[in-house]
């Protein structure tokens, strides 16, 4: 090398672009305050992160209750299953005593009579509550006013079906619109 060359190395051809920093915020309108369009977006965006956090929290909660209540559902399954075992050996049992006094045939046709008097009473009692059913007639009452609400539906409209009177049905010529000089 001699002392004419330069002893730097030569830059890259392309050389990689730094992005700047910008000085002011870029959300920021002309005069410092943030724009209605970047409000809109900000609320937007935290209104669907909070309620994208709020149906996390409740899956989460719901999960863990859902795991209990599946375990409590199958134990007390598994406890009436018991209790329907337990109450044959009890029927059972009750017909072998009654067979000490009594023959055993009879035993256990007063065992046999003793059950189905229970399931007919079972039986009569939930006739009974079924046929105290009524129907939920607040909410039927309630269902019947909203359609009040909707425009175009109400029972107070005319037959011709002018609920509203800025727009005529579309089966209506325009030549019989109603005029609107009072």
């Amino acid at each position: 090398m001699s002392g004419n060359q330069d002893t730097w190395p030569g830059g890259p051809e392309n050389p990689p672009q730094v992005p700047s920093i910008p000085m002011s915020d870029a959300n920021l309108g002309p005069d410092g305050q943030p724009t209605f369009g970047n409000l809109v977006k900000d609320a937007t965006a935290s209104a669907s992160a909070l309620f994208r956090a709020e149906v996390q929290l409740a899956k989460a909660e719901l999960i863990g209750e859902a795991k209990k209540a599946g375990a409590g559902t199958g134990l007390i399954v598994l406890s009436g299953v018991l209790l329907l075992y337990a109450s044959l050996f009890f029927f059972v049992f009750l017909g072998f005593l009654l067979d000490v006094w009594l023959s055993t045939w009879l035993a256990f046709l007063i065992v046999f009579l003793l059950l189905m008097v229970i399931a007919i009473t079972g039986i009569l009692v939930a006739y009974i509550l079924f046929k105290r059913l009524r129907k939920p007639e607040k909410t039927i009452d309630s269902v019947n006013e909203l359609s009040t609400l909707v425009p175009g539906k109400s029972d107070t409209a005319p037959a011709g079906g002018y609920a509203h009177p800025q727009i005529p049905p579309a089966n209506v010529p325009p030549s019989s619109y109603p005029s609107k000089r009072s």
